[in-house]
């Protein structure tokens, strides 16, 4: 794996910069609109799964930016790719194409639909939710007049954007938006006698996510991806799979669905997320008739796509293969899950590869609470859940990292089951 990038001399140290970080935070809540409430660091530097904050503490970062940094923080492959694009082209709209947004499109095809006997082609955008709008507008061209339902899944997140908020079940999300666009209806995951009975000759598109992240990392149950292809061709509906979180290598493959369900092709697959490596890229790859269903003025995008971008995503998957990660993303994985699921305090450590929930007992209180513990000793994770930890490092987290989390985490488990 390439080294991480140095350390650079003029970073700040704990004592130098003591206080920065409260500061800058009260700017923030000066000048920021207060969408996520106030940051509780802020972070100046990273190098690998290694992150500073202003006033020079170091953490491990278990998040990566929500599971998007896969290289770490500032990798080699993507500094290199960025800068060497912006020495010729930074923007170009899409009223012209570079030859990264080409190679990419073409990568793209080639890895989310290997072998499909169909053409693919791709939308590129600048964010899962965006990548989310442009596959709904594809269900609807598909849908017409004839087909006005579009069908979800219960604890689905797929944006908050208003097509894709439409999508996402969360209720606290949703209500101080609507109306939303109409016609999506929710469905409970995994019920596959559900998912026959709702679906017939109006149903445009059915949306799943493989594994649910935001509902704490919950993975579709086996076959159901299966029964979704089966009964959606049957009724003539599209399957999208939402691959925002785990597609790229997340999960130790390319994509979650070809290790969950191999032999499953849907008719579009969204990414973004882990694609550009800390770069904003999203992606709408579609095969068939669903290729096909977005015509010149229908959609469009001014930033997506740009010659930046796409340099930073193809340095990712070349990255990828070169340095074997999908295998040590499974191999880590693996490892480190089975460590977590013997911690007292744990009752599941759910997901795959370097998508993980780990489920906590009530005695050891929210997980929120055990989230900004382990921020405290160096540690960044998420609580999706009040009773889940979410951790999507990055794919070159080192072992002894990940052993130290564990030793971390059973000691403020165990205190905390013993107050």
């Amino acid at each position: 794996m390439s080294v991480p990038a140095p350390i650079p001399e003029s970073a700040p140290t704990a004592t130098a910069a003591a206080g920065l970080n409260e500061s800058w935070r009260g700017r923030y809540a000066s000048a920021v609109m207060n969408t996520f409430g106030t940051p509780t660091r802020v972070l100046v530097r990273g190098a690998g799964a290694h992150v500073w904050d202003a006033d020079g503490n170091e953490y491990v970062d278990l998040l990566a930016g929500i599971a998007v940094n896969c290289l770490g923080h500032a990798h080699p492959a993507i500094i290199a790719a960025v800068t060497e694009q912006l020495r010729t082209l930074g923007h170009i709209s899409n009223l012209f194409t570079s030859p990264a947004q080409i190679r990419l499109a073409e990568t793209l095809d080639a890895l989310v639909f290997p072998g499909a006997p169909q053409a693919s082609r791709v939308f590129l955008a600048n964010s899962g939710t965006e990548a989310n709008e442009a596959a709904f507008k594809i269900a609807r061209r598909h849908g017409g007049a004839t087909r006005p339902r579009i069908l979800a899944l219960e604890n689905a997140f797929h944006g908050r954007t208003m097509g894709a908020l439409a999508l996402t079940h969360k209720r606290a999300y949703r209500e101080p938006f609507e109306p939303l666009p109409g016609g999506v209806e929710f469905l409970p995951a995994g019920d596959v006698d559900a998912l026959r009975a709702a679906l017939g000759s109006d149903v445009a598109a059915l949306f799943v996510e493989p594994i649910q992240g935001e509902a704490g990392v919950q993975p579709l149950p086996s076959g159901y991806l299966e029964a979704a292809r089966e009964l959606t061709a049957a009724a003539g509906a599209l399957l999208i799979i939402d691959e925002v979180q785990t597609g790229m290598g997340r999960t130790g493959a390319w994509m979650a669905h070809h290790l969950l369900a191999p032999g499953v092709v849907p008719d579009v697959v969204t990414l973004a997320k882990g694609l550009g490596g800390g770069m904003p890229i999203g992606a709408t790859v579609a095969t068939g008739e669903a290729a096909q269903l977005l015509g010149p003025g229908q959609h469009g995008t001014t930033f997506g796509g740009n010659p930046v971008a796409a340099a930073a995503a193809l340095a990712v998957i070349n990255t990828i293969n070169k340095e074997e990660l999908l295998k040590r993303v499974t191999e880590l994985g693996d490892r480190w899950a089975a460590q977590l699921a013997d911690v007292p305090g744990v009752t599941e450590v759910r997901g795959v590869g370097l998508l993980r929930g780990v489920g906590l007992t009530d005695t050891v209180g929210p997980a929120a609470e055990v989230a900004a513990e382990l921020e405290q000793r160096g540690f960044i994770v998420n609580p999706p859940r009040p009773d889940t930890l979410r951790l999507a490092p990055p794919f070159v987290l080192a072992d002894a990292d990940a052993d130290a989390f564990t030793g971390v985490l059973t000691d403020i488990l165990t205190r905390r089951a013993a107050a």
